[in-house]
């Protein structure tokens, strides 16, 4: 099965195949759009940015609901603060920006003033992971990791556009500080949509006995594409999707494993502290001796390109 598992590596580290993937159908700001539909009924909903309300996709609420919209500016310690006030009037604020810019210079504000306080305030977080050509500075590639950390926050991990819209309309439901990575511009479509997201589920998406690829976010449409390749070469690869990597979902990942000889987890985030360290965690405590391979990035600032 090592053998399996290899080609599964291999499969899913060459990234996206224009030539299986080109036909993909993609939807424009689907975070966005979703939202200002919210807004229409949900006229406590806010929206919130740091400067980056065009490369946030939040654009479409604004336009909608001007008088519901502010730019605290490139200030991101102050977007938390800010949305931390509204929700103690009652709001339910959005707030954007990238996640690195969330994360790394505004984590003691979600941690105490939002997590600590259990309120009512979700991040929307841009470019996770490689998904832009800024370089490291602008490259999330350990948000997972730290907000894993964080007592009481929900972190959501979406796939593709059919679940951007429907975890976005689970988390204005759901009371509570959330963490949400964001795909944005022109978004694939992975999911049909009858797809049924909620929180703190994975959902498998293909049987296999030989390789299960443990994947999240936009690695998992990575997963599919890998486990049909595989197919072709008679290797049997399930794939697990776990959008949502806190509240982890462990009895589908025990049970998911149990059914494979050869674990693989797939991440658009640092291989520590995320995905991959989440299933180790989940198979030591369940008792399952399993080898696991770990797709991911290395530890160190990768080179990119648009």
């Amino acid at each position: 099965m090592n053998g399996a598992a290899t080609e599964a590596g291999r499969t899913l580290a060459m990234g996206q195949d224009e030539a299986v993937r080109g036909g993909r159908q993609s939807v424009e700001a689907p975070f966005g759009n979703a939202l200002a539909r919210l807004g229409q009924s949900r006229p406590e909903i806010v929206g919130l940015t740091a400067d980056l309300g065009k490369y946030t996709d939040i654009l479409p609420f604004r336009d909608a609901f001007p008088e519901r919209f502010f730019n605290v500016g490139m200030a991101e310690q102050n977007l938390v603060a800010v949305a931390a006030g509204l929700a103690r009037t009652g709001k339910v604020p959005f707030a954007t920006t990238y996640g690195v810019f969330a994360t790394r210079r505004a984590y003691d504000f979600i941690a105490i003033a939002l997590a600590h306080s259990n309120l009512n305030v979700k991040i929307v977080a841009g470019l996770p992971g490689l998904t832009t050509g800024y370089g490291g500075t602008h490259q999330a590639i350990e948000d997972l990791a730290l907000m894993r950390m964080i007592p009481g926050l929900t972190i959501i991990d979406p796939c593709d556009a059919t679940e951007i819209e429907a975890a976005t309309e689970a988390i204005a439901e759901r009371h509570g500080p959330v963490y949400m990575r964001l795909l944005r511009g022109s978004v694939p479509v992975v999911f049909e949509a009858g797809y049924r997201f909620e929180i703190g589920k994975a959902r498998q998406l293909r049987d296999g006995s030989d390789v299960g690829i443990i994947s999240t976010g936009f690695m998992t449409e990575r997963a599919l594409d890998a486990a049909d390749a595989l197919r072709k070469q008679g290797i049997s690869a399930g794939v697990l999707h776990v959008p949502t990597i806190k509240p982890f979902d462990v009895e589908a990942a025990v049970a998911f494993a149990a059914g494979v000889s050869h674990i693989v987890t797939a991440e658009n985030h640092v291989v520590v502290g995320g995905l991959a360290s989440l299933v180790v965690e989940t198979l030591f405590d369940a008792g399952i001796a399993k080898k696991v391979t770990r797709i991911g990035l290395p530890d160190r600032y990768i080179e990119c390109g648009a």
